[in-house]
């Protein structure tokens, strides 16, 4: 017995010193140093939502990496903003909730010290995410008023404006564009909010109730920066809409808006089109009419249809026109990862780079229930920020705009940085001198690549479906 301990204790002596006395790694891991850039960071599984990382991006050491060149030497456009469409709706449930939780959500959407949303899209009139279809000068059947006597924008101090009232306490400086769904049905062909078009005899008292719009809204403290002539003026199928040819809206801002606009010293800008990419031509049409186009600042779109591409042929053709992103909707059924990769690519990054002024989603709040809507309105558009009573959820969209509304203010300029299929990416530099890049992880697989800004650059990596904004401060 004594011989077979002494036998074991050699044994486990002999393992001891192998465990111990073996060859080891004494090879110092390498230091990383890190740079003063500021990460925004929304990763696809919803880990991290627009989650700061301060100190967290990596110097720049060689690699093989891709990398995003950026020189703030050659710039593009300047931005107005990015935002979302302020609806009737929206209006409503803002409207709903207790004042001292609305305050707090007005601030953190429109303060320059949070998400800073800096664009606002409202409708001239009812949207089809209104509970009815209604206008400024709504008569009974037969009845006209070509002095727009009963002119009223009674419908829109319910809601939508004491809610911009609120928010230009916060945000003063903040942009407001107005786009109608129909004219009033009496000064159309089919006497109906669904369809038809404006007729001619009714160009002048048309271009009158646009003043008479904006005049309002002025009086009220609200300064409406821009107008579009007529929302998808190729899509007379909603409630309510209008249909109207490119030849039509040239002819009604020669002939009617302009003049009308000029006689009551207006300052609003005046943009055509407002529908998809697939019909560019449309604007193109209006700005090879010189008599309309000289009232004309530039041109708007939607990307339910064509390629983002599309807007640089607008703005090859005339480069003398600004062109804005005014409308895309996140479908309530689509799931996160998608919208988030989706929308950043094609607009944040595809719109801006196709020189767009402004990014704005379709549209800010939503209830659970989405609604309301009229009749045959969208049934599937899933606000920014989904409102019950005073419960709050902040939804794909809010994401989407939040990653450049902080930090791409307006006054801004896109410039110039290298394009790329898997990592698409813009990038600007602000009034205050700081750069700002947003990139989007276009792949299903964690990538690494570089950020070279000539006074710091970095080494950074995204998860699949990520989407990072940079900031040199």
């Amino acid at each position: 017995m004594i011989l077979v301990v002494s036998i074991l204790v050699l044994i486990g002596c002999e393992a001891s010193s192998q465990t111990t006395e073996g060859p080891t790694d004494t090879t110092p891991s390498p230091t990383i140093n890190f740079s003063n850039v500021d990460l925004y960071l929304t990763k696809s599984d919803e880990s991290e939502l627009f989650q700061h990382h301060k100190n967290s991006v990596p110097n720049y050491s060689e690699n093989i990496n891709f990398s995003i060149k950026v020189d703030p030497e050659i710039t593009y456009q300047e931005i107005d903003g990015f935002g979302f469409a302020l609806t009737g709706g929206s209006a409503l449930h803002l409207s709903n909730m207790t004042s001292s939780k609305r305050a707090e959500l007005l601030l953190e959407l429109f303060s320059v010290n949070t998400i800073g949303i800096s664009y606002l899209r409202i409708s001239i009139g009812a949207s089809d995410l209104d509970a009815e279809p209604f206008t400024y000068n709504d008569l009974s059947n037969g009845e006209t008023d070509w002095n727009l006597d009963k002119f009223s924008l009674e419908k829109d101090q319910e809601n939508l404006i004491p809610m911009l009232k609120e928010i230009l306490e916060i945000n003063p400086e903040i942009k407001i564009l107005g786009s109608p769904w129909s004219a009033p049905s009496w000064m159309k062909t089919n006497n109906s909010p669904i369809n038809g078009s404006l007729k001619p005899e009714c160009y002048a008292v048309y271009a009158d109730y646009f003043v008479k719009f904006i005049e309002g809204y002025e009086a009220e403290g609200i300064t409406i920066d821009a107008i579009t002539i007529q929302n998808e003026p190729k899509h007379g199928g909603n409630n309510p809409s209008m249909y109207m040819e490119s030849q039509d809206q040239a002819d009604f801002i020669k002939r009617s808006l302009g003049p009308a606009f000029e006689t009551s010293n207006i300052q609003t800008k005046i943009i055509v089109w407002d529908h998809n990419a697939d019909e560019y031509k449309y604007p193109i049409s209006i700005f090879e009419d010189a008599e309309a186009s000289k009232y004309v600042d530039g041109s708007a779109f939607h990307l339910y249809g064509g390629s983002i591409d599309d807007l640089s042929i607008v703005h090859n053709a005339y480069p003398d026109k600004n062109l804005y992103f005014t409308e895309q909707w996140v479908g309530v059924f689509s799931d996160f990862k998608y919208n988030l990769v989706w929308h950043t690519t094609e607009l944040i990054v595809g719109a801006t780079r196709n020189w767009c002024k402004n990014v704005l989603e379709w549209n800010l709040v939503s209830n659970s229930e989405l609604e309301p809507h009229t009749p045959g309105g969208c049934t599937q558009c899933l606000g920014g920020i989904t409102i019950d009573g005073d419960l709050v959820k902040r939804n794909a969209g809010y994401y989407i705009i939040a990653h450049a509304s902080k930090f791409v203010r307006p006054g801004s300029f896109r410039i110039s940085s290298s394009k790329s299929t898997d990592l698409p990416n813009v990038a600007f530099k602000t009034p205050k001198g700081e750069m700002v890049v947003i990139v989007v992880n276009n792949t299903e697989i964690n990538k690494s690549f570089n950020i070279l800004v000539s006074d710091e650059p970095v080494t950074a990596s995204l998860d699949a479906g990520s989407v990072g904004t940079y900031v040199w401060k």
